[in-house]
């Protein structure tokens, strides 16, 4: 494992086995799941362990923050969680873009539970989901949202949600809120390095400089004409760089100097991975469908 997969691993909360403790005690008190995935990397973004965790409850999965994401990309995801009996959903919770489908989806994934609520005499009994999902993926914004108003704490950085609270959203669904969880390793060490790209591993615990060079590999094959659009780099030069003198380029066009003419490369690391985060270097998706 290397030094920068171990300080990734570092972050992940050792109150894992609480959280799904957590998870396991209040699946009786709900009919289905949502499932938050950030949409630039929706596996990367998921809790490998919850299939297991919420065994047959039926499961809703949101491909959130889609602005920032590839539509090509996010209608593949679409498909391919359609095709595996987990309805999915592009959406983006802070502008409330796809949101309007999620009281039908709901409707539709638990048909059978309203027929059995009337036949017993209780047509009017509230549908409730459990919202799941790893930090920064939107939970606290989708419930916002869905609410009406900021009813559940809403933060940019990870792991805000501290103990389950109810929230009714209308429409006669009403949303659980659970912690924040993350699984404390990774079969895939890649995955470490993409949650750590849009934030939901802390900086502090990782080597910051690292990961925007290994961000920078990764934009510098697929989106080269983003970085040259947003950094006004020349494209012939940017595809002679390597991953380190791209970050050097970069920070050298937004005069990113320190005593002596050398190029603050710590800072541009900083300011380029807050521009990928924030969507303006445009709609990029860093993970596709297996096999696709």
């Amino acid at each position: 494992m290397s030094d920068f997969q171990k300080q990734t691993v570092q972050w992940f909360p050792g109150h894992m086995a609480k959280t799904r403790r957590q998870i396991k005690e209040s699946l009786p008190l709900v009919d289905a799941v949502t499932e938050l995935l950030d949409a630039r990397v929706p596996l990367s973004s998921r809790n490998p362990e919850l299939n297991e965790l919420i065994a047959n409850k039926p499961h809703i999965v949101l491909l959130n923050k889609c602005d920032m994401a590839d539509e090509a990309a996010s209608r593949r995801w679409k498909a391919w969680f359609d095709g595996r009996g987990t309805p999915a959903l592009a959406v983006d919770c802070r502008s409330g873009r796809g949101l309007n489908a999620y009281g039908e989806t709901v409707r539709k994934l638990l048909q059978d539970k309203i027929q059995s609520n009337i036949e017993k005499g209780m047509p009017g009994r509230a549908l409730r989901m459990m919202v799941v999902g790893i930090p920064n993926t939107g939970k606290s914004s989708f419930i916002n949202r869905m609410a009406g108003r900021s009813r559940a704490k809403v933060a940019d950085k990870p792991g805000v949600t501290r103990q389950n609270q109810w929230f009714a959203i209308g429409g006669g669904i009403e949303l659980l809120d659970t912690p924040g969880v993350l699984w404390p390793k990774f079969d895939d060490p890649e995955v470490g390095t993409r949650l750590a790209f849009i934030g939901s591993v802390k900086d502090e615990v990782v080597d910051v400089e690292t990961l925007a060079v290994r961000l920078l590999a990764v934009l510098g094959a697929q989106y080269r004409d983003r970085l040259c659009d947003r950094y006004k780099l020349d494209e012939a030069a940017v595809a002679e760089c390597g991953p380190y003198e791209l970050l050097e380029l970069i920070g050298r066009k937004r005069g990113m100097l320190v005593r002596g003419g050398e190029i603050d490369t710590e800072r541009a690391s900083a300011m380029l991975l807050d521009e990928y985060r924030a969507g303006r270097l445009g709609r990029i998706t860093l993970e596709f469908p297996p096999g696709a």
